[in-house]
């Protein structure tokens, strides 16, 4: 089973990361550096929850683990991110399983192999 870790830029509460498969990086420590973070997911095999570009530039030269889940929603509500997430994420988890970048918009779904 897939495991995540929701980086510290994602809402802390939202009902979906309140299970063990998926860790916030609030309750690791919310001011570690995107290097820390990729190190901690990539020993962990957890893939990354993201709003920060970084991780998808960085995975595009490389190979998993991590995995990156990006989402480009622009200056957003939780509310509105919520709306997107829940309404996408059976598919966002199952691409997920064959590419090392989802990347999600309001719009649609990219993925990068």
């Amino acid at each position: 089973m897939r495991k995540y870790l929701i980086d510290v830029n994602l809402p802390y509460h939202c009902s979906l990361w309140n299970n063990p498969e998926f860790i916030h990086q609030k309750d690791l420590d919310d001011e570690w550096l995107d290097s820390q973070i990729w190190d901690y997911a990539r020993r962990n095999h957890l893939t990354i929850v993201t709003r920060d570009a970084d991780f998808s530039i960085r995975i595009s030269t490389s190979e998993p683990p991590p995995r990156i889940i990006h989402f480009r929603l622009g200056n957003v509500k939780a509310a509105e991110l919520f709306e997107v997430l829940y309404k996408n994420w059976p598919n966002i988890t199952e691409l997920c399983n064959e590419y090392k970048l989802v990347t999600v918009y309001r719009d649609r779904i990219e993925v990068l192999s």
